[in-house]
């Protein structure tokens, strides 16, 4: 049995944001080989009050175990309001918040402590071995709870990183790792055992139409509910990236464990940007990497798993089949 945390920024029945986050904690509750005890929540894909409360939602519709806990509502240091600009704003400078017309939002929740980082850190230092930790919004959660919590990079059995972008056209960086670079890198020099999943792989995932269809098909409440919010997300996608449906990059985090034979991996050492134009932009700069080297420093951190390509129909199927289960 595999422990969780997943750390998220969920939007699902959010006009205008992603919903891959959701998708991974339904794949995360339906798959038996996972237990799934903590989700806490990031301002990232939503804002700080509607991950929340999309998270508080999830779990007590489908009555998960999973303790639920508000997390970082601004990044260390990078301000927030460009980034909310682009990520609230775009539904409707883009005329497409009709699509979430039949979408029942969730209820907005009351203000609470947030003590995401203090659940994390206890959870994963109380059971030191034991616990994997999937983190698929911005960092900020885990770097404040590496300071808070110096034995947590050794006593965290894995962390599953969905983040960072070394070679995809038009992005100079990821969501997850710009909204917050001074969280990112923490984490990713922390030492601890890390696997990374970047846009370059998950930007090779698809689900379309059909392939909703088919988890329609399963006529469970589970099922439904991602058919319901995924739909116009994937409208949303196909008109303002001219995809034939969606990528589905968080969930690729959580079906990795279940399958670490549907991505092929490498290793190697990852450094993100600070400053300039570059700022947020994740590089593999290990010596096996670098041709050139001249003025290059020495890595700050160990070498970590980067997962490189990812078998597309075999993730769509094991989602399908494990959402299946769900009873």
């Amino acid at each position: 049995m595999k422990r969780l945390i997943i750390d998220c920024d969920p939007g699902n029945g959010i006009a205008g944001a992603n919903v891959d986050d959701g998708l991974a904690l339904a794949l995360a509750l339906a798959a038996p080989e996972i237990s799934l005890e903590l989700i806490t929540t990031v301002s990232g894909n939503t804002p700080g009050e509607v991950g929340y409360s999309v998270a508080l939602d999830f779990v007590r519709r489908f009555n998960a175990s999973a303790d639920v806990a508000r997390g970082a509502s601004s990044a260390l240091v990078e301000p927030a309001a460009p980034w909310r600009r682009q990520l609230d704003g775009k539904v409707d400078s883009a005329g497409l918040r009709h699509l979430w017309n039949d979408v029942q939002a969730p209820e907005t929740v009351p203000d609470v402590a947030p003590l995401a980082v203090q659940k994390m850190g206890e959870l994963i230092c109380n059971h030191p071995g034991e616990i994997t930790l999937v983190a698929i919004g911005p960092l900020t959660n885990v770097a404040l709870a590496m300071q808070l919590y110096p034995q947590m990079a050794s006593a965290v059995k894995q962390i599953v990183i969905m983040g960072g972008a070394f070679n995809v056209p038009g992005y100079l960086k990821d969501t997850n790792f710009g909204l917050d670079p001074e969280a990112a890198r923490a984490v990713l020099v922390s030492g601890a055992n890390i696997v990374l999943v970047p846009m370059d792989v998950t930007t090779r995932t698809m689900m379309t139409h059909a392939d909703l269809d088919q988890l329609a098909a399963l006529g469970n409440p589970l099922a439904d509910y991602l058919v319901q919010t995924i739909r116009p997300w994937m409208d949303f996608s196909m008109q303002t990236r001219q995809l034939p449906g969606c990528w589905i990059h968080d969930v690729l985090t959580v079906a990795w464990l279940l399958d670490p034979t549907l991505a092929t991996a490498a290793e190697d050492t990852v450094e993100v940007s600070l400053q300039g134009i570059s700022r947020g932009k994740s590089f593999r700069c290990g010596p096996e990497s670098l041709r050139l080297s001249v003025n290059v420093p020495a890595p700050a951190g160990a070498p970590v798993t980067i997962l490189e390509t990812v078998d597309n129909a075999r993730l769509l199927a094991l989602i399908e089949r494990n959402i299946a289960r769900y009873a």
